[in-house]
């Protein structure tokens, strides 16, 4: 089983020792970070959090903000950062993307966190998804895509990624699913999307201190738990 979790940690500027036992507590093998830090030592701050989880840095930029953040369960086969297309006047976005081996499979999961803009972010879903695609192509992986989306399931970027991977909460949801904001969460802005054919056991929040959830940023944490033992064509890597 493939634990792959996406988390808006808002620059670790909230209560830091609450962040890092949801980190802890999200046990992930493959830990999708958007609003990573960014500015001041934000190489030692990136480590430190991923050393909450058991976890390192696999890849990203510290432009974006972005990292993916991999755990000892996996096998890292390559890591790297990408900007998106960049729109004038708006925030710099860009693509984390990190080849994992688990159960026999190779799997490509992208992080990205889309902008407030409807135009650039319906531009940067199409984008990123032919970016981890790419990657998965010329890795011989599963493609899965993992953020914050800053819209829901109704709107146009949302409905474009799912036009290529499967929503994984909608395909086994487990509680409300309901990310922002984490004091008193009313909408499903944050997801993983994985492509079809891999089994999705479950997705949704995790068990954590409610306190915890509500002091270490804006968002909650969402984790797709992912069978990776069989390809989107059915066959079983493993033999």
């Amino acid at each position: 089983m493939l634990r792959v979790a996406s988390y808006n940690v808002r620059s670790m500027r909230d209560d830091v020792a609450a962040l890092g036992r949801v980190v802890a507590a999200l046990r992930a093998d493959v830990l999708c970070v958007q609003e990573a830090p960014r500015f001041l030592c934000w190489r030692c701050r990136r480590r430190r959090l991923a050393a909450f989880g058991g976890l390192r840095v696999a890849a990203g930029l510290r432009a974006g903000g972005l990292a993916v953040l991999t755990g000892p369960g996996v096998r890292l086969l390559h890591g790297e950062g990408r900007l998106l297309r960049h729109f004038p006047g708006l925030e710099r976005r860009a693509i984390a993307i990190a080849v994992v081996e688990a159960e026999g499979a190779r799997v490509a999961v992208g992080c990205v966190h889309l902008d407030l803009d409807q135009e650039a972010r319906l531009h940067h879903a199409g984008e990123a998804l032919d970016l981890v695609e790419e990657v998965a192509g010329r890795f011989g992986a599963l493609p899965v895509l993992a953020g914050d989306i800053n819209e829901q399931a109704h709107q146009p970027a949302w409905r474009h990624l799912t036009g290529r991977l499967a929503d994984c909460y909608a395909v086994s949801p487990r509680g409300d699913g309901l990310t922002f904001p984490a004091r008193n969460p009313g909408k499903r802005i944050d997801a993983v999307f994985a492509v079809a054919g891999v089994s999705v056991v479950s997705c949704g929040g995790i068990e954590a201190d409610p306190a915890d959830l509500a002091a270490a940023t804006d968002h909650l944490p969402v984790v797709a738990e992912l069978d990776c033992a069989r390809s989107p064509h059915g066959r079983d890597p493993r033999g």
